[in-house]
C-alpha cells in the first residue's frame, strides 16, 4: 500500500511509524505540515492509498480528509480529545492510559475509532513515556487500524459523544510550582509532565527560566525553592519536604528575541550560580538519589548504564562515561554491558552545548574528540565481552557507540538513524571501519547515504544489529541481564576473549584504528572551521527547532520495503 506520513515533525514516532511500515511492505512518504497551505497541494500530488498523521499539531484540512482516508494517532484512550493528554495524565498522575486511532474529521478527535490500545504509565517523564509505552501502543494501534482498512471490510467505530472528554491545554498557570507548598512528589510529577516541552515556567535567580526534567533526591533537604548542590551539570533545589534534580534549563525567551533551547542546568546558570557543593554520585550510587551514570555487577557481568537528556553527549558526559568505563574493565568481569536500562542510548555529540560556546567549533572539535576517546576504548576492549544494549533510540555517533561493542541488542521498539548527512556532517566516531566491518563497504556508504530511520530488526536483517529482544520497555534491562549471564556462562565466551586480542593485533598490522580516526578527523575538522558549511546553519536550526520552509526532499520521495543486505536509497 502506498500510505502517506503527514506530521508536524519528523519525530520519534513518525520515525517509527515510518520504518516499521516499511518492514511490513508498504511504500512510504512523509510531507510535513508546515502550516503555509501547502498540505493540500502536497498530498494531492502523492495520491496515496492512505495519510496517517502519527503528530500533528495542527488539523487536516476538510479537502484533504474529504478527499483521502485519514487516520490521527492521538496519544490517550478512546473519548480523550484535546492537545494536551499525555501532559494531563502524568500531572494526574495516571497509572495506565492508551492511544487511539481515529478518522479525521472537522472537530478534532471527535473521528470514528479503527483502533485503540491501551498501556501502562509507569512514573516517568513525558517524553521517555512516549518514546516507549506510548510508541509502542501507538505502533500496534496503527499496525491494526492499517491491517483493517486493507481488509476493505471494516467499519471503524463511532465515539460516543456523550462520554467523551475534551481537555484544554495545559498551560504554565497549572503547571507553576509552589515551592512552599508542593510536595517532591507533586514537583516531580509537575517536572514530568512538561519534559521535554513545553518545560516548566518558574522564577531561579530573579530570571525566568523553563524546567526541564525532574528526579526526586531521598537525602537533602532545605528552605523550599533553595538550591542545595551540582552534581553532573544539574541542579538540586529544595521542596518543602525534601528536593529534586533539574538536569536542564531553558531561558524564556525576550520579546522579538531569538529562540532560546535547553542546556545542562550549570551551563545555562553560569556565572550568576551561587557557589554550590558539588556531590557527584558514584557509578554504584543507590537508586534513591539521581545520577546519569551508574555501575553494577551481578556475578561475572557489569552493566554500566547512562542516561543523557535528549540522548546527546558533551565533551564532559563523554569524559565522564569514559572514566566510569575505564573503571568498571577493572573489575573482575568477563562480560560489560553499556546500556541496557530504558530510554536514549546515544545520539552523538551535544549539538545545544556547541552552539551555546563562545568558540563552537572549538567546543565541536572537543566534543568529538572525547566521544571518539570513548568509542576507541570499547574497540580496543581486549580482555572480556563488551555488549551494547540499546533499549531506546540511536542516532549518528550514538549508534557507531554501539557498534564498537562485541555484540548489539537491541530493544524491539528501538529506531537507529546510523546516518550524519542531514546535519552536514562527515561523521567519525570510528565509523569508516565499524560500519563497514558490519555491513560490507558498498552496503555502508547506501545506508550513510539514504539516511532514512531503520527499526531494529531491519537492522538486524542488514547486521547491523545482532539480537532484538522483544519485550516491554519495564522487562528490557532483565531481559538483558539475564541474556548476559547466559553469555557469561557459555564455554565459548572465554575462547571469543582470548581472539579479540589477536584480531585487533592483526587489525593494528594491516591498518592501525588510529587511521581511520585521523581521516575522520580530518574532515570533521574542516567542517567545523568552515564559516561556510551547511553544518552550522543546519545545527542552528535543530538546536533553535526552527520550522524547515519545505519537506525534506528524502523524506517526501516515496521509499518502499528494505531488503536484507541491501538498504533502499532515495535516487
Amino acid at each position: 500500500m502506498h500510505i502517506l506520513l503527514v506530521a508536524s515533525a519528523f519525530n520519534s514516532l513518525t520515525q517509527r511509524v515510518h520504518a516499521e511500515l516499511r518492514d511490513r511492505g508498504h511504500t512510504v512518504a512523509v510531507e510535513l505540515a508546515l502550516g503555509d497551505g501547502s498540505l493540500t497541494d502536497s498530498v494531492r500530488r502523492h495520491a496515496p492509498q492512505l495519510v496517517i498523521a502519527p503528530m500533528l499539531k495542527t488539523a487536516i484540512p476538510r479537502e484533504v480528509w474529504s478527499a483521502y482516508p485519514c487516520l490521527i494517532v492521538h496519544p490517550g484512550p478512546v473519548g480523550d480529545r484535546g492537545p494536551s493528554s499525555l501532559d494531563w495524565a502524568i500531572q494526574e498522575g495516571a497509572e495506565s492510559w492508551g492511544v487511539t486511532v481515529l478518522q479525521a474529521e472537522e472537530e478534532m478527535d471527535a473521528g470514528a475509532v479503527w483502533a485503540s490500545v491501551a498501556c501502562p504509565l509507569p512514573p516517568l517523564s513525558k517524553s521517555e513515556l512516549y518514546r516507549n509505552e506510548i510508541a509502542d501502543a501507538a505502533l500496534a494501534a496503527v499496525l491494526l487500524a492499517v491491517g483493517r482498512f486493507a481488509s476493505g471490510t471494516y467499519t471503524p467505530l463511532a465515539q460516543e459523544q456523550e462520554t467523551a472528554h475534551t481537555r484544554p491545554y495545559l498551560d504554565q498557570d497549572v503547571r507553576r510550582i509552589d515551592w512552599d507548598a508542593d510536595s517532591t512528589h507533586t514537583v516531580v510529577r509537575k517536572l514530568r509532565a512538561a519534559d521535554s516541552q513545553p518545560g516548566v515556567l518558574d522564577v531561579l535567580l530573579g530570571e525566568e527560566w523553563y524546567l526541564h526534567g525532574g528526579h526526586p533526591e531521598g537525602g537533602l533537604c532545605g528552605a523550599p525553592g533553595q538550591l542545595l548542590a551540582t552534581r553532573a551539570g544539574a541542579v538540586c533545589r529544595a521542596t518543602r519536604d525534601g528536593a529534586v534534580w533539574i538536569p536542564e534549563l531553558r531561558r524564556r525567551r525576550a520579546p522579538g528575541g531569538p529562540p532560546t533551547f535547553k542546556l545542562p542546568a550549570v551551563r545555562a546558570l553560569g556565572d550568576g550560580l551561587p557557589p554550590l557543593p558539588e556531590l557527584p554520585a558514584p557509578p554504584d550510587a543507590e537508586w534513591r538519589t539521581w545520577t546519569d551514570i551508574r555501575y553494577r555487577e551481578e556475578g561475572s557481568v557489569g552493566f554500566l548504564s547512562f542516561s543523557f537528556p535528549g540522548g546527546a553527549m558533551s565533551t564532559s558526559q563523554c569524559r565522564r562515561l569514559l572514566d566510569a568505563y575505564r573503571k568498571a574493565c577493572a573489575r573482575p568481569t568477563s562480560v560489560l554491558v553499556l546500556g541496557g536500562q530504558r530510554d536514549f542510548f546515544s545520539n552523538g555529540i551535544h549539538l545545544n552545548v556547541i552552539e551555546a560556546a563562545e568558540d563552537p567549533a572549538a567546543e565541536a572539535w572537543a566534543n568529538i574528540n572525547a566521544i571518539d576517546d570513548l568509542v576507541e576504548a570499547v574497540l580496543t576492549t581486549t580482555d572480556r565481552l563488551v555488549v551494547a544494549a540499546p533499549a531506546g533510540n540511536a542516532a549518528a555517533g550514538g549508534v557507531m557507540l554501539a557498534l564498537a561493542a562485541d555484540e548489539v541488542w537491541c530493544r524491539a521498539g528501538c529506531v537507529l538513524n546510523p546516518h550524519y548527512r542531514l546535519m552536514g556532517l562527515y561523521g567519525s566516531e570510528y565509523w569508516t571501519y565499524t560500519l563497514p566491518r558490519r555491513l560490507g563497504a558498498a552496503a555502508a556508504d547506501r545506508l550513510m547515504r539514504e539516511a532514512l530511520p531503520m527499526s531494529a530488526v531491519s537492522a538486524r536483517s542488514l547486521g547491523l544489529v545482532d539480537r532484538v529482544v522483544d519485550c516491554g520497555p519495564q522487562d528490557f534491562a532483565g531481559e538483558v541481564g539475564r541474556l548476559a549471564a547466559r553469555l557469561a556462562s557459555l564455554s565459548g565466551t572465554r575462547s571469543r576473549i582470548a581472539a579479540k586480542k589477536a584480531d585487533l593485533d592483526r587489525q593494528e598490522a594491516s591498518e592501525p584504528l588510529s587511521a581511520f580516526r585521523e581521516r575522520e578527523l580530518a574532515r570533521m575538522h574542516r567542517i567545523f572551521h568552515d564559516p561556510q558549511a551547511p553544518y552550522h546553519a543546519l545545527r542552528r536550526a535543530f538546536v533553535r527547532k526552527e520550522k524547515p520552509s519545505c519537506t525534506p526532499p528524502h523524506l517526501a520521495l516515496p521509499t518502499g520495503p528494505r531488503t536484507a543486505g541491501e538498504p533502499v536509497r532515495p535516487q
